[in-house]
């Protein structure tokens, strides 16, 4: 049996997962999907001390406090800086890391720095409301933005998106021990359609990995894929 902790990315929350979950359990593993402080079902914690390091402690505290070893750590997208993070804080707890579409950052990067022309447009969108800055706003059919275009299925997302705090997308990682992160075994799922929008350097990186694997559909695979996101999840369990 094996430990997935799944960690969504910007303006999203841990439920959206739920197509993929019920998967890997009905094959006997332990799924976890934290929500990370702000958003979904915790946006009414949302303030303007939210960063990538209250977001890398949501996961770290779910490793500590669950006593999860051996963890297959998943990110998506802004959630590959906070699974990478996480891993540095918890070395002894995270067996495999995973980027699901995700961002991979180098120690001292922000994801401001790693895709400044997406970032730009982002914050050209910005509210500021209760002191927080926040973008990401969900408007109508806003899955459209993460290469969703099932009709249920973005009706299910517009409810549940919500804004995500600027600070976070703009804090630089941080890590005490970049060399004993990235012996971690790393297994990079790239989406067709995300590659092609990436700059040469960044899209270099989207294969350095020990295993690389690759999907045509849009940024929200695990919505958009769902079963064949779990198969290659599983395959990870198997060796």
């Amino acid at each position: 049996m094996a430990t997935y902790v799944l960690v969504h990315g910007g303006g999203h929350g841990g439920w959206c997962y739920k197509p993929i979950a019920p998967l890997l359990r009905s094959e006997g593993h332990e799924v976890y999907a934290p929500t990370l402080t702000g958003l979904g079902e915790r946006s009414h914690l949302l303030g303007p001390h939210i960063d990538l390091d209250v977001h890398i402690t949501d996961v770290v505290n779910v490793l500590h406090f669950e006593d999860l070893t051996d963890v297959i750590l998943v990110g998506h997208s802004y959630g590959g800086l906070v699974i990478t993070g996480a891993a540095d804080r918890a070395l002894d707890r995270v067996g495999q890391l995973v980027y699901l579409d995700g961002a991979i950052p180098e120690n001292g990067e922000s994801l401001a720095d790693m895709t400044p022309a997406i970032m730009d447009a982002t914050h050209a969108e910005a509210r500021t409301v209760h002191g927080t800055e926040l973008v990401l706003w969900p408007g109508p059919e806003a899955g459209r933005r993460y290469g969703v275009t099932d009709p249920v299925a973005l009706a299910w997302m517009q409810v549940r998106l919500t804004p995500h705090p600027w600070n976070s997308f703009t804090q630089p990682l941080r890590l005490a021990d970049e060399a004993a992160v990235k012996r971690i075994p790393r297994t990079n799922i790239n989406c067709t359609e995300t590659l092609s929008r990436r700059p040469p350097e960044r899209a270099a990186r989207a294969y350095e990995a020990d295993r690389v694997l690759e999907i045509d559909t849009g940024h929200d695979l695990m919505i958009t894929e769902p079963r064949s996101v779990a198969d290659m999840l599983l395959s990870l369990a198997a060796g």
